[in-house]
Formats: C-alpha cells, sequence, structure tokens
C-alpha cells in the first residue's frame, strides 16, 4: 500500500529477442504469442493475457465472466500498460515522515502542521496525477513469464513446473499487475530458484478490479444485481484459468502457490477463508502471505456507507445510474473518494454473507477455512509505521481516532484499547494498533488456526515498515524502492526460503539457516542487520488473540 507508486510507474522496454519467431500458445478464446525472450535471463514473457469479457456495461460492479467465442487474430499483447481504474490515497507523507522520524529518534523535530499542509498539497496533486494514468475499465488481463526450458518440455511427460500466482498491493485502491518497477520483476526470484539446478518456476501476475469498480458492498449494490467484492470474483477467476491453462506453459496445476503483499496478501487470506471453506478445494496448494493488509468492514453498515458516499461523489442516486455513466465519470469520483479519507484507503473486502461470510479473524476462529494448504507467512516489525497517526497523542485523541475508524464502537471496547491493549502516549501506539488491526495480526490468526504448523518470517531491518521487504523478495541487491541498502546475502537467504516453499511447501534447504515451524513457542524466522535468528514472532500475545474476536468493529 505505497503512494510512492504514483512516481513509479516508468516501464523499461530493453529486451533482447531471438531472430526466430516467439512462441504461441492457444488458449482456445485466442491465440497469444509471447511478447519477448530475454537471453540473459532465460525467460519468455507473455504480456496481456485476456483472462475476463470486459467488465463494462451490465458487467460493471458485477462478477467476471470468461472470454467467449474465438478471437482469431493472434494476440501479443503489445507491451502496453494496462491498469484498471486507478484511486488516490488522502494519507501518506505527514503519516509516513512520523513513523521515519520515530525510527530514527527524531520525533522532536516533527512538525505536524507543516507535514499535513504539506500533504493536503501532495493529495491534491496524486488525485490529478492518477487521472492522467494509462487506465482502462477493460483491465482484466495477466501475464505469464516461463522459463524457456519449462516452457519448452511442456507437451512431453516430464515433471510440470510449479507456480507462483502474484496478486499486487495498493490499498486496493491503485496498483496493476506490473507494480512498481523492479519491485515485482520475477526474474531475480526465478534466477534464485534455479540455483539447486531446476528449471525455476512460472510467475503469473493479474490485474483486479480497484476502489469503487472492483469492492462496492451493501443492500444497494445487491438491490441493483450488483455483486459485492467484485475484485475478489476477478482474482478468483484469474486462478480458474491457471488451473486450466497453465499446463500449456509447462505448468503443474496442483503446484500452484498464491501470494500477495499488502492488498495482494489481504486478498490471499480472504481466498483461504473464502465461503467459509465450504465451497470445493481452493484453487492453489500453498499461500505465501505477506505482510497482508485490509481495513475490516464487518457490517452492512460500514459497506453500504462507503458505497453511498462514493454514489454522492458520482452525482449518482442509484446503481443504475452509475452503471450507465461514461467510465471517466466514476474514474473522477472515485478519486474523489480515496482521497478525501485519511485515516484509511476507503475501499477492501468486505462481509458479504457469501465469497466473503465473516471477517477472516472470526472464520478462522470457527475453523470455517480451506485447511489443506502450506502455508509461508510474513511481515515486518512496525507495520504500522507509515499508517500512524500524528495527531494522537493522548487517551482523548487516541479514542477521537478509534471513532473515526470504527463509528459504532462503544466506548467501553475503546477504553479498553486504550487503557489496556495500547497504553502510554506518542507515536508508538498508533504506529503498534494499526499495524496489528490492519496487517500483522492476520499472520498470527492464519498460524493459530493452522495449529502453529505454518513458517513465519520478521522482517525486522530499519526502516522495518510495511513493504520495505519488497526489495529483498524480488530483486536482492542494490537498494529498494526506498532508498535502503539491500543486505545482499540475507536477501539470498530470504529468496532461498521462498523458492524452497513454491517448490516443495517447505522453505528449509541446502546451504539455509534453519527455518522452524511456529510451533507452541510462536517462533520466528527474524531478518535482522546481523542476520537472520529464531526468535518469537513480535505477534505473539494477547493483542493480537482479542483483535481477532472483533469487538471493536
Amino acid at each position: 500500500m505505497r503512494a510512492s507508486f504514483f512516481l513509479g510507474i516508468i516501464v523499461s522496454q530493453l529486451f533482447l529477442v531471438k531472430g526466430e519467431c516467439l512462441p504461441q500458445v492457444d488458449l482456445g478464446y485466442q491465440i497469444h504469442e509471447a511478447l519477448k525472450y530475454n537471453e540473459t535471463t532465460d525467460l519468455y514473457t507473455f504480456s496481456n493475457i485476456r483472462y475476463a469479457q470486459p467488465p463494462v456495461g451490465d458487467l460493471r460492479f458485477s462478477a467476471p465472466k470468461p472470454p467467449t467465442g474465438r478471437n482469431h487474430v493472434v494476440q501479443k499483447g503489445n507491451g502496453s500498460i494496462i491498469m484498471c481504474p486507478q484511486g488516490s490515497p488522502g494519507w501518506g507523507s505527514a503519516n509516513s515522515d512520523y513513523g521515519h522520524a520515530f525510527i530514527n529518534g527524531k520525533l522532536s523535530d516533527y512538525n505536524y502542521t507543516a507535514e499535513h499542509a504539506a500533504q493536503e498539497l501532495i493529495t491534491k496533486k496524486n488525485a490529478q496525477t492518477v487521472l492522467e494514468l494509462p487506465q482502462t475499465e477493460d483491465c482484466l488481463f495477466l501475464d505469464v513469464v516461463v522459463p524457456r526450458a519449462v516452457f519448452e518440455r511442456r507437451n512431453s511427460k516430464a515433471k510440470k513446473a510449479p507456480v507462483l500466482v502474484w496478486m499486487h498491493g495498493g490499498g486496493y485502491i491503485f496498483g496493476y499487475k506490473n507494480d512498481v518497477v523492479d519491485a515485482t520483476d520475477p526474474a531475480g526470484l526465478i534466477n534464485a530458484s534455479r540455483s539447486d539446478g531446476s528449471d525455476g518456476f512460472i510467475y503469473v501476475s493479474l490485474n483486479y478490479r480497484l476502489g469503487a469498480f472492483g469492492w462496492l458492498a451493501g443492500p444497494t449494490l445487491e438491490a441493483a444485481n450488483g455483486t459485492a467484492n467484485a475484485g475478489l470474483h476477478d482474482q478468483h477467476l484469474a486462478l480458474q484459468w491457471v488451473q486450466k491453462n497453465i499446463h500449456l506453459f509447462g505448468g503443474d496445476p496442483k503446484k500452484v502457490t498464491l501470494s500477495g503483499l499488502s492488498a495482494g496478501g489481504g486478498s490471499t487470506v480472504h481466498h483461504i477463508t473464502a465461503y467459509g471453506g465450504k465451497k470445493g478445494p481452493p484453487p492453489f496448494a500453498r499461500a505465501f502471505i505477506n505482510s497482508p493488509g485490509y481495513f475490516p468492514i464487518g457490517s452492512n453498515f460500514q459497506a453500504e456507507n462507503i458505497t453511498q458516499y462514493f454514489l454522492k461523489f458520482l452525482n449518482a442516486s442509484t446503481i443504475e445510474q452509475a452503471r450507465k455513466l461514461p467510465a471517466r465519470a466514476l474514474m473522477e469520483a472515485n478519486v474523489a473518494h480515496t482521497s478525501s479519507v485519511e485515516t484509511n484507503f476507503v475501499y477492501g473486502p468486505a462481509v458479504d454473507g457469501d465469497f466473503v461470510p465473516a471477517l477472516p479473524g472470526l472464520s478462522l476462529l470457527s475453523g470455517n477455512f480451506h485447511k489443506n494448504i502450506d502455508l509461508l507467512l510474513s511481515h515486518t516489525r512496525y507495520e504500522g509505521g507509515e499508517y500512524s497517526q500524528p495527531f494522537v497523542q493522548n487517551d482523548d485523541d487516541f479514542k477521537s481516532l478509534l471513532h473515526q475508524l470504527y463509528p459504532s464502537i462503544v466506548d467501553e471496547v475503546a477504553n479498553y484499547i486504550i487503557k489496556d491493549l495500547y497504553p502510554g502516549k506518542g507515536a508508538v501506539r498508533t504506529i503498534d494498533f494499526m499495524g496489528d488491526s490492519i496487517f500483522a495480526c492476520n499472520t498470527n490468526w492464519f498460524a493459530r488456526a493452522f495449529g502453529n504448523q505454518t513458517y513465519n518470517m520478521q522482517f525486522n531491518i530499519s526502516p522495518p515498515f510495511h513493504a520495505y521487504d519488497e526489495s529483498y523478495i524480488w530483486k536482492g541487491y542494490g537498494r529498494n524502492n526506498f532508498g535502503a541498502p539491500v543486505i545482499e546475502s540475507l536477501a539470498s537467504s530470504w529468496q532461498g526460503y521462498i523458492t524452497n516453499f513454491i517448490k516443495t511447501g517447505n522453505p528449509n534447504g541446502r546451504g539455509l539457516p534453519p527455518f522452524p515451524q511456529q510451533g507452541q513457542n510462536a517462533s520466528a524466522n527474524i531478518l535482522t542487520p546481523e542476520g537472520i535468528i529464531t526468535g518469537q514472532d513480535s505477534t505473539a500475545g494477547h493483542r493480537c488473540e482479542w483483535l481477532q474476536k472483533g469487538l471493536f468493529i
């Protein structure tokens, strides 16, 4: 969920193409040709593969439908950017700078009034920038990156390759399948997976609808035959596409790892708890859940309130009217809505009684989830570092924040959070509360629901904030997207754990420090500047156990 996304949309098309024709795959509804072959990485990239009909007209705000018919023109993807309509977060620089002042011990230098004024200007500028991005409602496409050796033996009886399906983050309001340049370039991780002499894995990344286009819910939407959480349905359809078609690229549909960071991780959470675990096996065998994020929307009141505010920004009174308006009008209303709120990202998965029968924490408590899944869980030490609220300086401020976030919270519950769960003053209490309630505790809930037989990683390299571990996962060298140097030896180990997990469901392997399961002691492998240590996960304890009950929502 990085506001810096808007500064990073730069696409490089530097690649090498062999003289021979690039390979093609017949998907039934179309033939798709690889966009490029990179001789250095030995990877084919199939770009912008359609996995759903355009979600426009009657399909706006509705569940996606797979492509039909037959397109007789060979599709090449063209390498162009395709992104779903974007939102613009209303919080950012002031919150981020406050977190950095905290971690660097310089809170005395922080000027909230000046920072907030600057943030308002940045928010307005970002909102305008977002509307100029190359976005379209017809955005339900995915990419497939496959090692040449894997692709060339796709028709043989040889063992098929494992698959990683990656869902981007962005607070459910921004982001796209190619994400920020280099942040999720799969070449580094695929190369790491080949260090044992194997051919590596197949990487799939996908777009899904964002903001009002993908995450409306509530009675008004349902009365208009809309589908709550359409973005989750987009993701599910893409996963079904993988199950049906990935063998054509040399992949094994029985060895799919679903993964994502932030909103992508939060989405993964909801696919494991989908339908309370009662609708068939999930379309994946493993999940690498990285800093899973979502703001809990647990009631029709919350969901309906969001829908009504969007319609107000759109100057419409019904979903039927919204379906008939031009896309540009909805894009402008979506940006205006998302940029108007300073305490959360507005949109995200909402309890709908169907795909999301309950808040995930409650589904995990009650045993209503898909259970036969291997899990690798990861979070940073201070997930809330850039999502703290600088105006919270005392108990009254904290209570005000709680009522802004959760209008239905009762004083007894608010006072318990303030006095017992997160006592004290200043930055650390809101950093911990925001980090726990939105991100980190999700990993704790999953570990306990799976009998502590999960593998848990904690990133604690300064600044250990949300998403600051991405370059350790993907690139593994240089500097991360926030300018901090990457410790290459640690990145290599982290990549080794991840690729072993993708291949076998177990992160342990030759040349790596032992990686124990969580166990009863809440063990985690912790990445520190001094190396990888095994210690107790910071999410262990009564805070996450209490938050899981959802009493504050």
